[in-house]
């Protein structure tokens, strides 16, 4: 196969401006955080183990400290080929063990959606964590490359191509001789939670050796519209320790008809993306407008698919969907 020339001129350089860590929490809001931490403890060949963490915390009107409303945790185990081999939550699900077997992708998302129905109709953090599985695994190999030389010409980055538009055809994802073969532009990140209020993260882990973390802030808070804040970021540890090299990572900022439930206004705020063709994914959120916010794991995969769309920019508009649903909780805990 003939090497791929990359664009010449038309795209600004990738973007390198990092979030930073949590705002403050909003007065009457819920605020939803996740994690799923990735390692290898037996090895690379033997593929990761996934530590997952959820919560909503609700902070009340007068600004006080958050009530934590539910929390959920996983803990899984997947094949090199991103199979589940063992899966366990607490609090327990007696469903949950009917998920081995399954491989990241569709595959599992569409088992998740006949297996665990309460959590999806209730949009529950443990749905959040499990539907995420996919996005975090396909990932997750990143985080080698910040501690081993990997080869560029892969079977797996030519099988990409389309897959999204940071490998849409003639990306500089995508070039594998020139100059331009190695670049990949990642970004060193401070922690998630804001060192004056520790509270407004759940506790993370201090990973040592490979690791990999996708992780999420959601805030809803409610006026004459259902309003939305979203931070999500992957992350990989570095050899040198101390701070985490972020390679994806979009703030988005949306609104929702509290009665009809439909998506009214939506930005995409690209902060870190590996490629230059990365960053245009976000001029096509607006197909999503006058959806309903509750559909929004199908439809963005409809109106964003493939070169429309790029893939952490949609897992990060699919998990608004429970936004609807985090407005309510607010709202019945504010009386």
């Amino acid at each position: 196969m003939d090497a791929v020339v990359a664009p010449t001129g038309e795209l600004p350089p990738p973007p390198q401006n990092p979030a930073g860590p949590a705002p403050p929490r909003r007065p009457g809001s819920v605020r939803r955080t996740s994690t799923i931490d990735m390692t290898w403890p037996e090895g690379r060949e033997a593929g990761p183990q996934l530590v997952c963490r959820a919560r909503d915390i609700y902070t009340p009107p007068d600004g006080g400290a958050p009530v934590v409303l539910t929390e959920d945790r996983a803990q899984v185990r997947m094949a090199s080929d991103r199979t589940i081999l063992a899966i366990a939550c607490d609090p327990p699900r007696a469903e949950i063990g009917r998920l081995v077997g399954a491989r990241g992708g569709g595959h599992l998302r569409h088992a998740l959606q006949q297996m665990l129905p309460q959590d999806r109709d209730g949009g529950s953090p443990l749905y959040l964590l499990l539907d995420d599985l996919s996005g975090a695994s396909l990932i997750s190999s990143w985080a080698w490359s910040r501690w081993v030389d990997e080869p560029r010409d892969t079977p797996l980055a030519r099988q990409m191509e389309n897959i999204c538009t940071g490998f849409r055809t003639g990306s500089s994802a995508l070039v594998r001789e020139g100059p331009d073969r190695t670049i990949h532009n990642c970004t060193l990140v401070p922690p998630l939670a804001a060192a004056d209020d520790p509270a407004g993260w759940h506790d993370v882990d201090d990973l040592q050796g490979v690791s990999m973390r996708r992780a999420r802030r959601i805030d809803v808070w409610a006026d004459d519209v259902i309003r939305v804040d979203s931070h999500f970021q992957d992350s990989a540890s570095t050899p040198d320790g101390g701070r985490r090299m972020a390679v994806h990572e979009y703030l988005l900022a949306a609104t929702i008809d509290p009665t009809s439930g439909a998506l009214l206004s939506v930005d995409a705020d690209p902060r870190t993306l590996p490629y230059r063709e990365c960053p245009t994914a976000a001029g096509n959120v607006g197909r999503l407008l006058g959806a309903s916010a509750r559909d929004l794991r199908q439809v963005v995969l409809v109106e964003l698919a493939k070169t429309a769309g790029c893939t952490h920019l949609n897992d990060a508009l699919r998990a608004l969907a429970e936004a609807p649903i985090l407005a309510e909780a607010a709202r019945v805990r504010a009386g």
